[in-house]
Order: C-alpha cells, then structure tokens, then sequence
C-alpha cells in the first residue's frame, strides 16, 4: 500500500495553519489543505505495514486505538497515493458516513496507532481523508442515493448529531420513511451549536443536510421530543424509533456563590456565540459576553479549548483555563506505549493563541474553584481558587485530587465557563419513553446491542455509550441503523 519507501523519501508535512494573530480576527476555519499533489506523496507515506492498527478500533488499557470506524485506511491512502480519487472516494464511503466531520474535529485514533509513528511521525490519515471528501464535492461524487422501492417502514430518528444523521442516513438508504427531530433551530445536535465555526464550519453541516433532505430524509426543527411533543405521538405513528440524543446533560459545579451573574455552563455559552454569528451572517459576534473581562474556564478538554478560542475571539481581558488533574508528560512513559493513545501534554488551538495573545499558556493544573464572590448587584468579580493534591482511595484503589488547604487565593473573574464534561442522558426523554438507564444514565441495552427495554425503542451515541467523539457517534449510529433495519426486516443488507 502506498509508495514502498514513501515513508522514508516523504517528511510529514500538515496542511497550513493560519497564524493565530490573524485567525483570532474572525471566526472562519484556520486549518487549511495541502495542494493535492502534495497531499498525495502523504498518503505515499503509508507503508504496507502488514498489520494495520490505523483501522482497528480496538480497546487497549481502557483507550481506543485505531478508527472505531474500521476505515479501510492503506486502501484509501494506496488510492489518493495513485491519483484514484474516485475510486479512494467510493472506499471510504463503505465504512464511513461523514469524513467531512471527522476530518475536521477527529483526534485521528488512526494516526494515533499508525505503524510509521511507533519511530517517526505517522501518516497524516485524517488529512488525507478530508482530501478525499473535498475533491468529491468539488467533483459532484459526493451525492445521497434516492432509494429506488420504499419499504413502508416509518422511522424516527431524536437528535441531530452524528449519530442521528449516521442512523437516518443508511435507514432512508435502505427504503425506509425516516424523520429526524432536532430540538434546536438548526440541525447538526452537537456539531451546530457544540463545536466553534472555527473547528467546523457550520456549511460543511448544511452541505450534507442538503443532501440527505434530497435523498428523501425529513427534519422538523424546534421539536423538543419528550416536551413539546410527547414520545406517545412518535409511538403510535412510527415502526421505530431511535433515541439518539447525546449526553447532553452538562456538569455542573456545587459551590458557594454559584449562582453569580455572569457562570454558563460552556455549551450554552458555545451555543449561544454560534447562533448569533448564524442569525447575523457572521456580521456580528456577541462580543458583549466576554469582551475586556478576566475569564476563568473550568475544564481541559476539547470544550475548554474551544472556550478559551472563543473568548480570545470575544475581545477577552484575560484567559484562566483550570485543570483538576497534574500536567501529562510531555512524552510517553513506558507503561503507555504504541498503539495505546498516547497520554501526553497536548497543547490545542485555543492554547497556542492565548500564548500568542497574553504570552503564556492558560493552563493551571490541580486547581479548581472553592467559591464565587459576587459584588452587590450580584454579578461575578472574583473566584477563590484552591490548589488539588492526589490521594489513594482506601476503599477503592483510585486516585482521588483532594483539596490542599491553605493553598486558597483569590483572581479577578467576570466570565467562568464550566466545561467540566456531562454527566449522562437527559432525565425528560428517557422517562417519557420509559427506557431503562444504567448507574450513568446511559440508555442500557444488551452489550453490543442498540435495543432497548422498550419495544421498538432503540438508542445509539453518546445516550448510549457516553460522552465520547463524534468518529464514535458516527460508528452508533451506523450498528443502531443496521439493528433497527434487522428488526423491521427480518434481516439486513447495511
């Protein structure tokens, strides 16, 4: 696959970057593409390793490692390495739903278990993927399929993320009525209203909506299923339905002064700054939200980085991004080797630009906050922070950050975002649809399963499994379509 000694003639080389001073002007994408023919000797690369951990997505130490997707990667990169971009386009459409997504806001597992990485940098698969979906919608590849015979099976699809769409996209490929309700006023769940313009732009969503709407898939919009419309009407007028409606369920934080002016919880805050820059043609951002305040972000995932890019964007004062757990080494440690994701320091977009802005990273380890102070009108004006040491759990073995007393000090804060990961299923839909929840309030199904306790109820990404990636909701979203179609049919072809 690929070129024999590619990996040896080629460097890696990314697409270019936007210079921070310059991207934290605007909101668009900052992540540009290679020119073809350069992307070309990437996928050259690819070095007929033999075993192909890239396209596993195996479980290893409790971490993924490879494509959850099983991407046929040294076929595809064998294809963009011979200039069959056609057939490389045809490839990876067998596995995967959305590379338009995941080539924008994926980690890469694949990358992450590439051979070449265990000595050298590895193959750019992600990049190489995002080629391959770009040139086919520049090239009118990149099409729904209407099905020929509709099968007189009704299915509704709750929620619009990725795995709602997975689902509802191989449903209505397979013949099936399919309707998607999203409670928000555009669709795209999570990959809308979750993830800054910047990451993904939100006409790369509307491009594939676009499509799938063609195809013959319906979408009602401000239809908030549990609430405004009772699961009963789904139940009574579809076959199935699929509940796949994220752990939307935020984490919140329990301390005094909590409920100051000016705390959001980071995915209505990420939500709000997107509709706006939409409703307005990104004529305006809500540059009132953080513009001259001293912001302390709560959280050091992906969302927290995407606040602290948001803000910078925003006009903010000042950045405090807090991280309860001590700094990961800079390079991997024997007990974490390949292929196993590599546990090491990471420094993301929203990171590299505050450096750029305020001249230093935001990020503050084993700290978190131990009360709000509010002024007399009760907006924010300071936050107590503690310092976090680790201690053994007696009774359970686990690790545990404890607060270190003494270590309190007070900063100046007029925003605080809490981006501290969610906690499960919403309680109002699975209690309408009276479907069985695990001690996380995942939706519980037999394991590898999509079915759940209530008759033609099925479920599938992050209701099911979790807060996890969108690669992973996609994959959901794919098993469940495929397990509703077996129970509507008696057998499967997706």
């Amino acid at each position: 696959m690929g070129k024999t000694t590619g990996f040896l003639e080629y460097q890696r080389q990314s697409g270019p970057v936007r210079p921070e001073e310059e991207r934290i002007l605007d909101f668009r994408e900052f992540h540009c593409a290679l020119p073809l023919n350069e992307q070309k000797k990437q996928a050259a690369r690819c070095m007929d390793c033999g075993i192909p951990f890239c396209q596993a997505g195996v479980m290893i130490s409790g971490m993924a490692s490879g494509c959850p997707l099983h991407n046929l990667v040294p076929e595809i990169n064998d294809l963009v390495y011979r200039s069959r971009m056609n057939e490389a386009y045809h490839r990876l459409s067998i596995t995967h739903s959305f590379p338009e997504f995941t080539s924008r806001v994926c980690p890469a597992l694949c990358e992450a278990a590439c051979t070449c990485g265990l000595h050298d940098d590895p193959v750019s698969t992600k990049e190489n993927e995002r080629a391959v979906i770009e040139y086919a919608f520049m090239n009118g590849l990149a099409v729904e399929p209407v099905p020929e015979i509709r099968t007189g099976k009704k299915i509704a699809v709750v929620g619009s993320g990725p795995a709602g769409l997975s689902a509802a996209q191989l449903l209505n490929r397979r013949g099936h009525e399919v309707t998607v309700y999203e409670r928000s006023d555009r669709v795209g769940g999570l990959l809308m209203y979750g993830i800054p313009n910047m990451k993904l732009d939100k006409s790369i969503i509307d491009r594939r909506v676009s499509l799938m709407e063609k195809a013959g898939v319906r979408f009602i919009v401000n239809a908030d299923v549990g609430r405004t419309i009772p699961s009963e009407t789904l139940l009574k007028e579809y076959d199935s339905v699929v509940l796949a409606c994220g752990a939307s369920r935020a984490r919140d934080i329990a301390v005094p002064g909590r409920d100051a002016k000016g705390i959001f919880l980071a995915v209505d805050f990420l939500g709000k700054v997107t509709k706006q820059l939409l409703d307005t043609d990104f004529q305006k951002a809500p540059l009132e939200l953080a513009k001259g305040k001293d912001v302390i972000v709560i959280g050091g995932g992906d969302t927290g980085n995407d606040c602290v890019g948001t803000c910078i964007r925003l006009g903010a004062k000042s950045i405090t991004q807090l991280e309860m757990m001590p700094a990961p080494p800079a390079v991997r440690e024997e007990r974490n080797p390949w292929p196993e994701w590599p546990r090491i320091l990471k420094t993301d977009y929203g990171q590299e630009e505050a450096i750029r802005v305020f001249g230093a990273d935001p990020r503050v380890y084993q700290t978190t906050v131990k009360e709000f102070i509010k002024d007399k009108k009760g907006h924010l004006k300071e936050a107590v922070l503690i310092s976090l040491s680790p201690k053994k759990d007696e009774a359970t073995g686990r690790i545990r950050m404890v607060p270190a007393e003494g270590t309190e000090r007070r900063v100046k804060a007029q925003l605080v975002l809490i981006a501290a990961g969610f906690l499960g299923s919403e309680e109002y839909v699975t209690g309408s649809f009276g479907v069985e929840t695990d001690a996380r309030t995942n939706v519980k199904t037999a394991p590898g399963g999509y079915s759940t306790s209530k008759e033609k109820v099925f479920t599938a990404g992050d209701m099911h499994r979790g807060q996890s990636l969108v690669v992973w909701a996609i994959a959901e979203g794919r098993n469940a379509a495929r397990a509703v179609d077996e129970a509507l049919m008696g057998y499967s072809n997706l």
